[in-house]
């Protein structure tokens, strides 16, 4: 597993060249110093004052386990996804495991219509006494079952770039002048490895990634002199428990070497909090993968077109969509 080192800071001084060493050796540091670093980093801007972290898809998966992880380290927590019940699930489990954490449940959609955005984002500033977001972390998505592009439907394609893209933008222009007027803020997003590549059966997924990894890469730009910081992390294939919520899609092949959802979010956080730009967490072959397109990008879509069509048939079967085999291996079959 590994995550990329070309990822840079985006503080200054000793807080950079920390992040940078740091970006090399987190495949190597064990939970307990990711912890340690995560809690210093999370006080230290603001000499003591605990951040308020705002996580949207809070409900399961990696949103469950960030919401978790964060509690660990004394962060404030606004919690939001479009089930209720298990938001206070969530926050019930984590009250029961750190029972002086500060946790609030902020039901939303992120399909809503702007109007109903905005008001979701004027509660979530008022709320520990209006102290505001200094973290939003972008983590819901909407992920189809893997399939040809061919073979996607309208409904899909909306259903995917609502809640991926146009939803994920507009939270971010209605939160961004909070935290302008504040002179800080970071926007943490949970994009994916199918927004670096090109990824035969997930076109929609890849497609609304690609648009996010555009969008905020390009706001980084504008904002960085402004106190907005803007970390993108590209997870390959994720462990996502079962009984956390995850769908049909997410039963995956036994013989599929994923990242655990656990080491997932720890990364992500000591990502976020030392400023890291860019985040690539996978096991191979996707990393390499990963950095061909990024470096060898003749060579990258080569390899791509080479599995691309028995990808497409290796996830039909319920099969490993992730397997040097698929470069090495036989043909597609008929």
């Amino acid at each position: 597993m590994g995550i990329s080192p070309s990822c840079r800071a985006a503080g200054r001084g000793g807080t950079k060249w920390t992040a940078r060493w740091c970006c090399l050796l987190l495949p190597f540091l064990s939970s307990h110093w990711i912890r340690y670093l995560n809690s210093v980093c999370l006080r230290f801007p603001f000499f003591g004052a605990l951040q308020v972290v705002w996580i949207t898809g809070a409900s399961r998966g990696i949103g469950e386990v960030l919401s978790m992880q964060f509690a660990s380290l004394g962060a404030k927590l606004i919690l939001s996804a479009r089930n209720k019940e298990e938001l206070e699930r969530v926050k019930r489990n984590i009250i029961s495991k750190h029972p002086d954490s500060k946790v609030e449940v902020l039901p939303m959609d992120l399909s809503s219509d702007e109007e109903s955005l905005k008001e979701v984002v004027h509660s979530a500033e008022s709320l520990f006494s209006s102290a505001g977001i200094d973290y939003m972390m972008h983590n819901a998505a909407f992920e189809r079952p893997k399939r040809g592009a061919l073979e996607e439907t309208e409904e899909g394609l909306k259903a995917t770039f609502h809640v991926n893209v146009f939803g994920t933008i507009t939270l971010t222009r209605l939160l961004a002048p909070f935290m302008l007027d504040r002179g800080m803020g970071h926007f943490v997003v949970m994009s994916s490895a199918a927004g670096k590549v090109p990824t035969p059966g997930q076109a929609l997924y890849s497609a609304s990634k690609h648009a996010l990894n555009g969008y905020f890469a390009s706001l980084r730009s504008e904002l960085c002199t402004k106190g907005i910081k803007v970390t993108v992390v590209c997870p390959g294939p994720i462990e996502t428990p079962v009984s956390s919520g995850a769908t049909s899609s997410s039963q995956r092949h036994s013989s599929e070497k994923r990242v655990s959802v656990e080491r997932c979010a720890e990364l992500t956080i000591i990502a976020a909090t030392h400023g890291l730009k860019e985040a690539w967490i996978s096991y191979q072959p996707v990393l390499a993968v990963m950095y061909v397109v990024q470096y060898m990008p003749t060579i990258g879509c080569w390899l791509m077109d080479k599995v691309g069509a028995k990808r497409v048939d290796a996830a039909a079967k319920k099969g490993n969509a992730y397997s040097w085999n698929l470069l090495f291996g036989g043909k597609k079959s008929a």
